[in-house]
């Protein structure tokens, strides 16, 4: 039996659901939705029709799964606006057109770097450029150029050291087609980091040769959108202020 409910406890179960639509657009039938929330079937149901009704999320008629609704897209455009993604955005898929490779913007939360928007070229696309929504800022190429002009930084961390001399940091994350990441720091005045400009994509792919080819197209884009993103979001904030939220 579920416990009982209060005004405060149901947002935070609502919260839960809505968590679990965290990555690249899925759709999820109850019973998943239920799994990932760690709730009764029973509870999200009545959850999941609530949001529904509210336009947070949409269940397909068809196969009775759900998905994020639009409602939930308008509530974000403001802080899509915050952030400066409004007049970045073309930046962005020029960048993707251009090397033919997705490009996400990650940005600090905790301890974690998480991806806040994805522009993916109009050719070449496949599932190994989607970033995962949320990665370690210590372990991440997104979280190294998050991390590398850190006024709190490790003074001997070699890692990050690498990521402010040339400017870039790569990871290669081990799956059964091994894939690579790289990221430049978007850096404002004051060496203020805004966020991670990050790439990623078949190991086999984006060899030293691509590499050599994307970084620095990268680094280019990333000078251009800095100023963009501190005049959509207001002073720009450092990576420790990031963290302190």
């Amino acid at each position: 039996m579920d416990e009982p409910r209060s005004g405060a406890r149901a947002v935070d179960r609502a919260i839960q659901v809505l968590n679990c639509f965290e990555g690249d657009d899925p759709e999820l039938a109850l019973i998943e939705l239920a799994q990932l929330a760690g709730l009764p079937v029973s509870t999200t149901h009545r959850l999941a029709q609530a949001l529904v009704r509210g336009g947070m999320l949409e269940q397909d008629p068809a196969t009775d799964r759900y998905r994020i609704g639009h409602g939930l897209a308008s509530l974000a455009r403001p802080a899509l606006t915050r952030l400066g993604l409004d007049s970045v955005a073309p930046h962005l898929y020029a960048l993707a057109a251009g090397i033919r490779i997705t490009v996400s913007v990650s940005v600090a939360d905790d301890s974690d770097a998480v991806t806040v928007f994805q522009a993916r070229p109009p050719v070449y696309f496949c599932h190994h450029q989607v970033p995962r929504p949320r990665r370690s800022l210590h372990t991440s190429a997104a979280g190294h150029a998050l991390l590398a002009y850190s006024p709190t930084r490790a003074a001997a961390d070699l890692d990050l050291d690498r990521v402010r001399h040339t400017g870039f940091a790569s990871e290669l994350i081990e799956t059964d087609d091994p894939i690579r990441a790289l990221a430049v720091p978007i850096v404002g005045p004051h060496r203020q980091v805004h966020g991670a400009l990050a790439v990623q994509a078949r190991s086999a792919r984006l060899n030293s040769e691509l590499i050599r080819a994307v970084v620095p197209a990268m680094r280019i884009a990333a000078g251009r959108i800095a100023p963009l993103l501190q005049t959509g979001g207001g002073p720009g904030l450092s990576e420790a202020e990031f963290r302190s939220r």
